[in-house]
């Protein structure tokens, strides 16, 4: 069983800017998964944006507090806590915190090595 809290330190030391606007940590990633790519959580202040990207994996974007507009394509949507918005392959999306306190989202993404 491996339990990983986000004030570990094999967490903290993945820190690192996600596209331009969060600053992200991987909380399970390919170090001690088998079939999932990544669980990462994401910070993005009021007005700070996750630039349009696209990526070889499948993910899913779980919104825990504040809120913002997701954008998958040419999709846009007001997201809130407790929203998951799916990302297919291959899809840009992005991330606008549109709201007043930061925007916390948890990532998962499909492993793109079983591509």
């Amino acid at each position: 069983m491996i339990v990983r809290n986000i004030n570990d330190k094999e967490v903290l030391e993945t820190t690192y800017r996600a596209h331009g606007g969060a600053i992200a940590q991987m909380i399970l990633d390919r170090r001690t998964l088998e079939e999932l790519g990544f669980l990462a959580i994401a910070r993005l202040e009021p007005g700070k944006i996750i630039e349009s990207h696209v990526d070889p994996m499948e993910e899913i974007y779980f919104v825990t507090s504040g809120t913002g507009v997701m954008k998958v394509d040419d999709e846009e949507q007001q997201v809130n806590p407790g929203d998951a918005t799916w990302i297919p392959v291959g899809s840009a999306h992005s991330l606008v915190n549109n709201g007043t306190e930061p925007l916390v989202i948890l990532v998962v993404a499909s492993s793109w090595e079983n591509k």
